[in-house]
């Protein structure tokens, strides 16, 4: 069996280090030790051929340039987002420590708590290096199909995209909007989700896949993704900072958000939805920042 190394012991590191011993043998790491089978220390894991990395997109520029050090490594990144502070997607932060040829980004619909249940789903293994991205996807176990693709932009876009629009379908279902504004939400997010990939070279095509419409529809459709909680948080009046405490956890979708504001001031594009879930993460009142979305 091969050796794969999880890095990240989060809920979506540990469903992807238990979907992946159906084939493999699977050993995880995390900065916080836990008490799990194969646990092991990070210097353990960097000594092995694949690794997946779940690290949080906030938190990756500062652990590559503490913690690791190339040397052949085959990297699966498993996170989706975008550096709130530089705008940088996760292969550009990537591309200063791993080769092109050597990196792969897993995208599509998957909620951690579902893949621990083995229940079915599919994912893509995105990657400039074809037959990296096949033997990534053949450590995928039989509830997951897996499909490949070379369109990493594509992948990194709508993965980080899909979060922000998931926390605007949580304030329309916190403010008891309907299904046809919900509807009409999702759709256009998925417009200008495409939109912004052109900026970036992006295939059309991934955005009607799993990486785009397929990852958007579960993250905007259910309590289940904390991005969307962060909507309903909102939709309630409370304060961003509020919202993070109680959830525990990383929502990605908020850095995300302050990235994509920023790009889009830097490089005058239109990017309504992701603007006014910024506003709103800046304290406008949600009933404000929808007369403005319908007005413009």
């Amino acid at each position: 069996m091969t050796k794969v190394g999880v890095i990240g012991a989060g809920k979506w590191g540990s469903a992807l280090a238990f979907a992946l011993s159906e084939k493999c043998e699977v050993y995880i790491t995390s900065r916080t030790p836990r008490d799990m089978k194969n646990f092991v220390s990070l210097d353990e894991i960097l000594k092995l051929e694949y690794i997946v990395i779940a690290i949080p997109a906030q938190q990756v520029s500062s652990w590559l340039r503490e913690n690791f050090k190339y040397n052949d490594h085959k990297i699966l990144v498993a996170a989706k987002g975008i550096e709130a502070s530089t705008g940088r997607f996760l292969n550009e932060i990537y591309e200063e420590y791993v080769p092109d040829d050597n990196i792969a980004f897993l995208s599509g619909p998957s909620f951690a708590t579902e893949v621990m249940k083995s229940l079915p789903t599919a994912l893509v293994v995105n990657s400039k290096n074809e037959e990296l991205s096949q033997k990534f996807a053949s450590f995928f176990p039989s509830f997951i199909k897996t499909y490949t693709s070379t369109d990493v932009a594509g992948a990194e876009v709508a993965g980080a995209y899909k979060n922000v629009i998931a926390i605007a379908a949580g304030i329309c279902e916190g403010l008891n909007l309907g299904k046809n504004a919900a509807a009409s939400l999702i759709s256009r997010g998925l417009v200008e989700m495409q939109r912004f990939g052109k900026e970036y070279g992006a295939k059309e095509e991934s955005f009607v896949g799993l990486s785009g419409a397929g990852d958007l529809f579960l993250t905007a459709s259910s309590t289940m993704s904390r991005n969307f909680r962060v909507g309903l948080g909102i939709a309630e009046g409370k304060s961003k900072e509020q919202i993070v405490e109680e959830l525990g956890e990383v929502a990605e979708g908020i850095g995300t958000t302050y990235a994509l504001y920023k790009i889009a001031q830097e490089k005058d594009l239109y990017l309504p939805i992701a603007r006014e879930v910024y506003n709103m993460l800046e304290g406008l009142d949600p009933h404000v920042s929808l007369s403005n979305f319908l007005a413009n």
